[in-house]
């Protein structure tokens, strides 16, 4: 009885030896799986690289907000060194025009010929051309005071005075052959380079970006796993990469803080720049300049117009003589020396 009710069953379709392998749709399974699986190592690699570049570049901007510290402090040093320079210039300042008001008292007290008050205005003169020399290197003021002298000396028409007069012309020629520094203008174009320091594009600036919202994908039935690890993977991804091109190499990352601190230090140099332009020392006119040469050209976009303006007035700058071998008036003072001694002897 049994026999029978098994014959009348249905039997079981028998699967042939191999025909599970034979299924194409398991291959394209495999394959979409190997693919998948391919690349998600392929892109945690690539994340793992640009998240390794990112902490190289921030350590390097960091060692470059402690190099500018030290630069900032080292400033502030020759700062107030350059500040204790001027005082002492200050100080002769004021102890040539006391000397020049104790000259002019003594002048109006004393009851002199007239040409012993010629004498007296020549020698005034002099002696500001001389402090116009000594102090400022002023050749214009200097040959101005020597052209009011001598002119004062032709109103007269002395022919004891001829003597003084020539060796004025020979000073009043060695004068204008000097090789004129135009300081004021120079001045100028150092101000305007500092004035327009704050608008000058820099090579790269980094940004915190703001994280962006994304809206939660919606879940249906018939999402895979696979989609949504996918999905997942992709958003992390786009949070945490961002992908700039840079034409220029070694381009240094800087925060804004570090922008900041950049900008102040360059305006330092040019700051020195310019009292040691005051002062007349080329050597650390020209260094303060070349220093801030190099910044400009390492940190700011070289290809903009105005950062290739300011690294050509720079330049042009750093190339220019301050320090010219002025001429020495001692010529005229002994000449006048002489007139004088003569006249006493009288």
């Amino acid at each position: 009885m049994s026999e029978a009710r098994q014959s009348l069953l249905p039997r079981a379709p028998r699967l042939r030896p191999g025909a599970f392998w034979r299924n194409p749709w398991l291959w394209v399974a495999l394959a979409a799986l190997g693919l998948m699986a391919w690349q998600w190592l392929e892109t945690r690699a690539k994340l793992m690289q640009t998240q390794q570049e990112l902490a190289r570049r921030l350590s390097e901007s960091d060692r470059v907000v402690n190099e500018s510290r030290a630069l900032v402090s080292k400033a502030m040093e020759q700062t107030a060194e350059l500040q204790r320079k001027f005082g002492a210039i200050e100080a002769r300042l004021a102890e040539f025009q006391d000397q020049a008001d104790a000259l002019r008292a003594l002048q109006q007290e004393a009851a002199v010929s007239r040409d012993d008050a010629l004498l007296a205005e020549v020698e005034q003169a002099l002696n500001n051309a001389v402090q116009q020399l000594q102090l400022s290197g002023n050749v214009q003021a200097a040959i101005l005071a020597l052209e009011a002298a001598d002119a004062r000396l032709g109103r007269v028409d002395r022919p004891q005075f001829l003597p003084l007069r020539r060796t004025l012309a020979r000073d009043l020629e060695r004068l204008r052959a000097t090789p004129f520094v135009d300081v004021p203008g120079m001045n100028l174009r150092l101000e305007n380079v500092i004035v327009g320091l704050d608008t000058l594009p820099l090579a790269l600036e980094l940004k915190t970006p703001s994280p962006a919202r994304q809206e939660p994908a919606p879940q249906t039935l018939e999402a895979s796993w696979w989609r949504t690890l996918l999905q997942e993977s992709w958003a992390e991804l786009k949070g945490l990469v961002r992908i700039q091109r840079f034409d220029r190499r070694e381009v240094v990352l800087l925060s804004p803080e570090q922008s900041l601190i950049l900008r102040e230090n360059i305006k330092l140099r040019l700051l020195n720049a310019r009292l040691a332009l005051l002062t007349r020392d080329q050597w650390l006119f020209r260094s303060e300049l070349k220093a801030a040469h190099a910044w400009l050209e390492r940190y700011f976009q070289v290809e903009e117009k105005s950062v290739q303006a300011a690294l050509a007035a720079l330049k042009q700058l750093a190339a220019t003589d301050i320090v010219v071998e002025l001429p020495s008036l001692n010529d005229s003072l002994a000449a006048l020396q002489n007139l004088k001694n003569r006249r006493e002897k009288r």
